[in-house]
């Protein structure tokens, strides 16, 4: 796989995740990012080789350069690559993290009973195959 691809993990059975993987995918025109759900077997594999511990970082993570980005970092260090005025949302990194992950972690702890949860994950569309690992 190229060297330049981003990964994007995300909790496949989360409605709010899905919306955000489309999402992205919509404002991602250089076509940086590749996905996976935390539940599939290339997801485990991610978790294990970064060590991350899935019950403490459950919704959505990034892995570009060799490095995991997590919480707060994962979602801003996406937005920085994505079309529009979204990277504007990266300078947000001036605050510190405890207080951004307070936020993350807020809404990620809501965000079933917000946003609905699905039986199983996604299955994306023949056209959006190949953008999953």
């Amino acid at each position: 796989m190229d060297q330049e691809k981003k990964i994007i993990l995300f909790d496949g059975v989360c409605n709010l995740c899905n919306s955000s993987v489309l999402f992205v995918i919509k404002r991602d025109p250089g076509d940086r990012f590749r996905f996976t759900a935390l539940q599939e077997p290339v997801g485990q594999q991610y978790l294990k080789q970064y060590t991350i511990d899935p019950s403490e970082t459950d919704s959505i993570i990034l892995i570009s350069n060799g490095k995991a980005y997590t919480k707060s970092s994962a979602a801003l260090n996406i937005a920085r690559y994505l079309t529009g005025g979204w990277p504007l949302l990266y300078g947000f990194m001036i605050v510190p993290r405890f207080i951004r992950n307070w936020v993350y972690d807020y809404i990620a702890k809501n965000r079933y009973k917000w946003y609905g949860k699905k039986e199983s994950c996604m299955i994306p569309t023949p056209e959006l195959k190949a953008k999953f690992l």
